[in-house]
């Protein structure tokens, strides 16, 4: 498998958001003009050096939250107005494209790491700005590339010139496609990521059962993190360096990911499907190699808080919040107070009831549900398997009726089977939101589900972390 494998896998797989990968992609025709004189071989190579200067700027720009999107969309605009005019070549723009988008991402990579910061970044976009302008004066025509990026703009980026990525793509031999998954096997998170690890395996086994993806078989390497984001660097890096991954799918968690999203976009790395549905993995713009097949944990909560509300007819202040005390509760948290807003309430009374990560002490949260003055009927859970149970457990006698609600992270088919070790009466109330269709039910994609599972890995139950995983390495698969 070639490299081409890889851009078309991101290009199609942008149905996510076809949109914004345009603008990605556009980016690369914003640096593209040509000289009235210059042979289309040289505009080429005068495009390729304009990219390693002036795309790391647009990348730092992108990563800025004080620099106003519309500044940038500017420069983005002037550049794609030039670029149909260097060369008629539609694989030389394509290359020049891929050669830019490393750039872009080295240069959000830039500040995300601290090697720059926005203040520098401000300034060198104003100078682009400043260059740009110029260019827009009457000028004779057929305006040249030094019309159109000033050298002094271009020189103010930081990141050095690279070569384009050589023909043997990183972790892809003539028989083998090898990709890296980085999940817990211990921790509070461990049978999600076990069942991640499985529905991807399965996806997999079916692919190379059918010849793999262009001849080469597919190969999942796990490593193990713990749920614990001090450890997912170095498991990243060994499935890099040592096991030399072509990428990365399945990843799972959000503080984890806050670290792994970092070092995938330095090594532009493809990092596909992860089990999160946080923001580190929803920028906007989006970052270069980050795809995501599922919703946002905001989504999830705010359909939740909307449940309750409108069918349930809850009050509002009936309704707390139970969550991780890190990036993943924060995220359900706000899912919570932007539902609030947005039926018209104030969200600073929400009570939030938390939980340390990988620990089941749930004690304070406990304590705290009992102090309310105003009875608490709903609890919207933000919360791994074993937390969320023994929530359950421990409030389930005390508030009779409670009804509950937690995220698709919590691993709804894990969480049963923990709450019907302790009877059944447990489950009455308990609402899980999903991404994927029902396991219990006979749509199409679940039935090669579990005509897979059967075939390849007999003994396993159906669960909807694995089917989430079978169903985004499908995706990946397709694109191939």
């Amino acid at each position: 498998m070639s490299n081409q494998w890889f851009d078309l896998t991101l290009v199609r797989s942008s149905c996510l958001n076809p949109r914004r990968a345009f603008i990605l992609v556009g980016l690369s025709g914003a640096l593209l003009a040509t000289g009235a004189s210059a042979a289309p071989g040289d505009n080429l190579s005068v495009v390729r050096d304009l990219a390693s200067r002036v795309g790391p700027i647009i990348g730092s720009a992108l990563a800025c939250q004080n620099i106003s999107r519309p500044r940038v969309q500017v420069i983005i605009d002037k550049f794609q107005a030039v670029i149909r005019e260097a060369s008629s070549n539609e694989a030389d723009r394509s290359d020049v494209a891929r050669l830019l988008d490393r750039y872009v991402a080295d240069g959000r990579s830039a500040v995300t790491t601290g090697k720059t910061d926005c203040r520098v970044a401000d300034r060198q976009v104003a100078d682009l700005e400043q260059s740009l302008g110029a260019s827009a004066n009457p000028s004779p025509p057929g305006p040249s590339l030094a019309d159109a990026i000033a050298p002094s703009a271009a020189n103010a980026a930081t990141a050095p010139t690279q070569p384009l990525p050589p023909s043997n793509a990183h972790g892809i031999t003539d028989r083998e496609i090898k990709f890296g998954i980085v999940i817990p096997f211990s921790g509070s998170a461990k049978e999600n990521g076990k069942n991640m690890k499985l529905g991807i395996e399965l996806a997999f086994a079916r692919a190379n059962d059918n010849g793999g993806v262009n001849g080469r078989t597919l190969k999942l390497v796990p490593a193990d993190d713990g749920f614990e984001p001090t450890r997912t660097l170095d498991a990243m890096k060994t499935l890099w360096d040592k096991e030399q991954v072509f990428g990365f799918i399945g990843n799972l968690g959000t503080p984890t990911a806050a670290i792994a999203v970092p070092y995938a976009l330095e090594r532009h790395a493809l990092f596909f499907g992860p089990l999160t549905g946080a923001n580190v993995v929803r920028h906007d713009p989006p970052d270069r190699y980050v795809f995501n097949y599922r919703p946002s944990y905001t989504e999830e909560a705010d359909a939740a808080v909307r449940y309750l509300v409108k069918i349930r007819k809850l009050q509002p202040r009936q309704i707390a919040v139970f969550a991780q005390n890190d990036s993943y509760g924060d995220s359900g948290f706000a899912g919570v107070a932007k539902a609030f807003r947005a039926l018209g309430i104030n969200d600073s009374a929400i009570l939030r009831l938390n939980y340390t990560r990988n620990t089941i002490d749930v004690d304070e949260a406990v304590n705290q549900l009992r102090l309310q003055k105003v009875p608490i009927r709903a609890v919207v859970m933000v919360a791994t398997t074993r937390p969320a149970a023994k929530f359950i457990e421990k409030t389930r006698d005390l508030f009779p009726g409670m009804i509950y609600s937690n995220v698709s992270a919590v691993g709804a088919s894990s969480l049963a089977e923990e709450l019907l070790l302790l009877g059944p009466r447990f489950t009455n109330g308990v609402i899980v939101t999903q991404t994927v269709p029902a396991v219990s039910g006979y749509s199409s994609v679940v039935l090669e589900y579990k005509n897979a599972l059967a075939k390849f890995f007999p003994g396993e139950s159906p669960d909807y972390i694995s089917l989430e995983g079978f169903i985004s390495a499908n995706v990946l698969i397709e694109t191939g």
